[in-house]
């Protein structure tokens, strides 16, 4: 509700600084009392508010700390007024701020919410999977992430029932796990056994992005479908492509990439063959979950007993291709997509080592921990390294986000901690430069 400018006189006296704490005071029960003129509200005045007050009022009112201030009172003192006009919009005019009915909106709101919730049970109902075991987890997550309600209603109810016909087509070919119970009666010529991500968004959705990784349906099918595995849902694009993959979709395999240098693959086959000549030559070579998923098991990435080094920024690989390095170097981009995770897991198999460096902050560190957790080595990334390079770096950003433990040095988060200062990898180059053209031990 909006109040209509106060004569100037009534304006200037009830205007006055000294008052707006209690107008504010006044407008605040207002909303939150259906917009109803009832009740006391207690108000610290000082002598000028409360002879201020007083005029209006016709009665004296007395400074204090709590004075009382009745409003059914005070709404009758403005109708007699020379403005003539009620509580609400004298409050509106006063603080230059439309009232709003609180109480009602939040009943709307209820109401809303409660129609999105009926909708969802009914699309689960209508795909069979109401009463699968995953459901109330899936639902009870929804609600304490509150999720839904910030994408806004209309959204989130569009959103969630693509989620379910998703989960309701994986579950009649791929997922069986997702219904209540198997009934087995599907036919066998009709189930598909593999989906395309692009072709499943298309047949839920009409739109063939309708499940990339931006969009809230995506999220909601794939805490349903780690729920329903038993697992956790997915942090990382890479965790979110291995759900996909799970249950039978296959995400997109060719953008993510791992870049590599001088790799040089020992055996015989055509893959192997080519990699060397584009090693030989100084090329740079983008590695693809696809080209990498069709590489057979035997075939071996690195030679046994040859380092093979690993780094998170692109600069460090460039500058590594740009002198010309006898080493080999991977580069994850940041945090490893799919085929940088598959990249490591396939020369950790094959009986390599490879050594990691990143950015000292919170988040590099976190990355590290990943890689060291899937068979790298740590490379310079020890509490004493940290101390050098804050000592060479003048740049002297301070780190951001929560602190993370650093399992195999745990003095470097203290000290990371202790000191506040981030750096990042690509000001260390000529150092990392000089270990991968020697012959460096790795810490």
């Amino acid at each position: 509700m909006t109040g209509k400018p106060l004569p100037p006189r009534m304006a200037d006296l009830l205007g006055h600084p000294d008052l707006a704490p209690l107008w504010r005071t006044i407008a605040a029960r207002l909303e939150g009392n259906g917009l109803s003129p009832a009740g006391v509200v207690k108000a610290n005045l000082g002598d000028e508010a409360a002879d201020r007050l007083s005029g209006l009022l016709g009665a004296t009112v007395n400074p204090g700390p709590a004075v009382r201030i009745n409003l059914m009172h005070l709404d009758a003192a403005f109708r007699r007024s020379v403005a003539a006009t009620g509580l609400l919009p004298a409050i509106a005019a006063l603080t230059g701020t439309a009232l709003a009915d609180r109480r009602a909106a939040k009943q709307q709101q209820d109401a809303e919410r409660a129609q999105m919730w009926s909708e969802i049970d009914a699309a689960l109902a209508d795909a069979g999977l109401a009463t699968a075991s995953w459901v109330q987890a899936w639902q009870d997550a929804l609600r304490q992430t509150g999720i839904l309600t910030r994408a806004g209603i209309t959204t989130a109810t569009v959103q969630a029932k693509v989620a379910v016909s998703a989960l309701r087509l994986l579950a009649d070919t791929t997922v069986p796990a997702l219904r209540p119970v198997s009934t087995g009666d599907a036919d066998p010529a009709e189930v598909a056994r593999s989906w395309e991500l692009g072709q499943l968004a298309a047949a839920v959705s009409g739109d063939a992005h309708g499940l990339d990784d931006d969009r809230l349906a995506t999220a909601l099918t794939v805490k349903a479908l780690a729920l329903a595995a038993g697992t956790q849902p997915p942090a990382s694009a890479a965790e979110r492509r291995a759900v996909w993959s799970a249950a039978g979709v296959a995400p997109d395999s060719v953008s993510g990439t791992a870049i590599v240098y001088g790799l040089r693959p020992p055996g015989d086959d055509p893959w192997s063959q080519m990699m060397r000549s584009r090693a030989d030559l100084g090329l740079v070579s983008h590695l693809t979950v696809l080209e990498l998923a069709a590489l057979p098991d035997e075939v071996v990435l690195a030679s046994p007993g040859r380092a093979v080094w690993v780094c998170e920024n692109p600069q460090v690989l460039q500058a590594a291709a740009r002198t010309a390095t006898a080493a080999t170097l991977v580069c994850l981009l940041g945090n490893p997509s799919s085929a940088g995770s598959m990249l490591i897991r396939r020369l950790v198999l094959g009986g390599s080592s490879p050594a990691y460096h990143g950015d000292f902050d919170w988040s590099g560190v976190a990355i590290a921990g990943r890689m060291i957790a899937a068979g790298c080595v740590p490379w310079r990334l020890s509490a004493n390294d940290y101390r050098a390079a804050v000592s060479a770096d003048a740049a002297r950003l301070p780190l951001s986000g929560a602190p993370v433990r650093t399992e195999w040095d745990p003095d470097l988060s203290r000290v990371m901690a202790a000191t506040n200062v981030a750096v990042h990898e690509e000001a260390l180059l000529p150092l990392l430069l000089a270990d991968l053209s020697a012959t460096f031990p790795v810490r």
